[in-house]
Parts: C-alpha cells; structure tokens; sequence
C-alpha cells in the first residue's frame, strides 16, 4: 500500500484523484488530505478513507470540526499543509491546490522525500528556478498531473532528447473560442464559466478562457522539461482529445491522445514508474470523431502572448505575471473589471515591476506581494482601462 496526500481535495483534479483511489484501494491508501471550506465532504472523505490527518485551511473555519473526527487528527490554517505531506507514511503527494500557496508544502514534499505528482502549476511558474534546485538537490521524483505535460511526459521519455525539435501543448480555446473578439469586453462571469470541455474551478477556467491557463503552462513545461521558449508552441485543439504533441527533428509528430478525463494523468503520476495496470475507461479511435488543430490568435487571447514575454525574460518576470492574474482574475469574479481588463492590468505590472532573480524563498514572495499590491492600487485608482 502506497500512502498519498492530496492537498486541495474538493478541488476537480483532487476529486478525480479520489476516484483513482477508489478504482485501486488494494495499492493507495489516503494517509491524509486538505480541504479549504468543504467540511461536508471532510467529513464523508474521513468517513471512508480515515486518513491520520487533515487540513480545513479556511480560517473562518478555525476549529469547527474540532481537533479530532474518530480517528483522524484535524488541523487548520494553509500553514498545516506542510504537516501532511511529511508524514511517515506519505510517499506520494498530489498538489492540487490553487495559486502560489502551493510553494510551501511542495518545497516541504520536496525536502522530505516524497514523490511529488504536481497539479500545481503556479508553484513551478512562480518559483520556477527555486523548485528545480531542490528538486536536483534532494533528487525528488516529480510527476505532472496536467494533462498536457503529463502528456508531454510520458511522450518525452520514449524519445531521445537529441531528436525533439519542439514540443506542443494543446487548448480547448476556452468559453470564448468562437465570441467575436469585439464583444469580450463585454462577456460576463457566468459565461466565461461555461468551459465547452472540462469541469474545473472558477479561477482555473476563466484562465482557460483567456489562454492565460495555456501560458501558465507554457512556463510550467519551461522549467519541467527544460525546452527554450522557441522550442514550445501551442495550438487550439477544440476536441481537447490530443493533450500533447512532440516533433521530432524529422519533421515527424507524435502525439498522446485520450478521452479528457483526468483519471489518465493521475493514475499515472500515481503508479510511476510503473504502469497503470488496469483499463481506466475504453475509447478506441473510432470514437473521437475529427482532431482539428490551428494557432492561436493573440489579438484574441493577449495573456498567452504576456506569457511568452514574461517566460523569456526569466527572474521573477513569471512570479509577476501569475500574482498579477492571480488578483485580476479575483476582481474579474467580484464582477469588479471587465474580462479584457485582465491581460491589461497583467501588462502593466510586467511594464511596471522590475525584474530580479532572488536566491530564496522570500526573495520571490517578496516579489509575488508587491505585485499583488501594485495591481490592487491600479484598480483603485483606475490605472487601466476596466
């Protein structure tokens, strides 16, 4: 039996992490979980796994559910999270959590040991060059759980390096594919939710909206795979069946291709360097219909384009660019600024914020805080047009 930690449990990758579990109890036992307000399905989850620990990291929520539920120990606050992921009987831990709170428990996971399957891309893009240090220094495993680089992941090592010529992270283009690009200005909360193809959270989906999601991951594949920015490209893939592509320097492409369901990247990530050993659900290519690929319009989607710049510049450009969404997404959501406002507010602070390449921790969150400052204030006092 194989302990695992999911950090951000209600969350749609750690609720598909729970159905993997459940499909293959005799291998995976949940040692212990966090969960942000969810106490109901706390609760229902302690119920049938009974975990040893977990976190309600909400601090309204201090103490509601006591300090123990049968027999499970209950902690609170974000800082707890790191308590999770090193205990003894935790040998893999799935960061699903949302936004750069996730840095702290993985640089814990990293530090102790564990394998990390990681589902947070803010970690990587904000402390990027951080990460890897740790990871090289302690020699973590470290698995991705986004479809498009677990994809790119397994892809990548059935190849040789030497014969890669680029690799191609794939996008569903978003509730707004389609939309006029005159009429974003105006689009509403509600319908930028509306994902033609997954089911995710609020804030992840209005990334995938304005392919800021995508250059997220661009940068995330950056310091995954160590791929020059030339050598990574996107195209929108409306089918979201291929989930990764890489071009050998034939002029050859190789591509992975699944049903959009996220048990096939966890699964993975959670059995590495094993194989999954069963059949996850069967849909065989005469299923999928046509696969349409194009490139993406930056006039229609700014924030990818900022990503490339933010990811070619290096140091904290990119800590600057996810605190930036981070906060104009949140105001976005509020129904504070309108959907286009987002990539202007990230453009200026990329413009305003100089750009540094800190040695630790705080150096980053130093950088990550000012940002997130700077965009408050801009709003306040109407620096962009919103």
């Amino acid at each position: 039996m194989v302990g695992v930690s999911v950090l951000g449990i209600s969350g749609s990758v750690g609720t598909s992490t729970v159905k993997v579990l459940r499909q293959f109890r005799d291998s995976f036992s949940l040692c212990s979980f966090s969960v942000h307000s969810n106490l109901d399905l706390a609760k229902s989850l302690m119920d049938e796994f009974s975990p040893e620990v977990i976190s309600v990291t909400d601090p309204k929520l201090e103490g509601k559910l006591g300090s123990k539920y049968k027999s499970t120990t209950i902690l609170y606050g974000e800082d707890s999270l790191s308590d999770l992921v090193r205990l003894p009987s935790v040998s893999v831990v799935v960061t699903a959590v949302v936004g750069a709170r996730g840095v702290k428990p993985t640089i814990a996971a990293i530090e102790a040991g564990k394998k990390i399957a990681i589902a947070n891309k803010e970690t990587l893009v904000t402390f990027g060059p951080l990460i890897n240090r740790l990871v090289a220094k302690h020699n973590t495993l470290m698995v991705p759980v986004d479809s498009e680089h677990n994809a790119l992941f397994q892809l990548i090592e059935r190849e040789k390096r030497s014969n890669i010529r680029a690799i191609t992270l794939t996008a569903s283009g978003g509730s707004f594919r389609t939309l006029p690009i005159e009429e974003l200005e105006h689009v509403s909360v509600k319908q930028a939710l509306n994902h033609p193809t997954w089911s995710m959270g609020p804030k992840i989906t209005v990334d995938s909206a304005g392919l800021i999601n995508k250059g997220l991951e661009v940068i995330e594949a950056h310091y995954l795979f160590g791929f020059s920015y030339d050598e990574i490209e996107v195209v929108i893939h409306p089918q979201s069946l291929t989930h990764g592509i890489i071009e050998t320097m034939d002029g050859a492409c190789l591509q992975y291709t699944s049903h959009p369901d996220m048990i096939y990247p966890i699964a993975h990530s959670l059995f590495y360097p094993t194989p999954t050993p069963k059949m996850l659900m069967e849909r065989k290519p005469g299923t999928w219909k046509t696969l349409e690929f194009f490139p993406p319009d930056l006039s229609r989607y700014p924030g990818l384009r900022l990503a490339f710049q933010a990811g070619r510049a290096g140091g904290t450009a990119p800590c600057v660019f996810n605190a930036a969404n981070e906060e104009a997404v949140a105001l976005f959501l509020d129904e504070k600024i309108s959907f286009t406002a987002i990539p202007k507010l990230i453009e200026s602070a990329l413009n305003k914020m100089e750009n540094a390449f800190p040695s630790d921790l705080e150096g980053y969150l130093e950088k990550d805080r000012k940002t997130r400052e700077l965009i408050q204030n801009e709003f306040l006092r109407g620096g962009v047009t919103i």
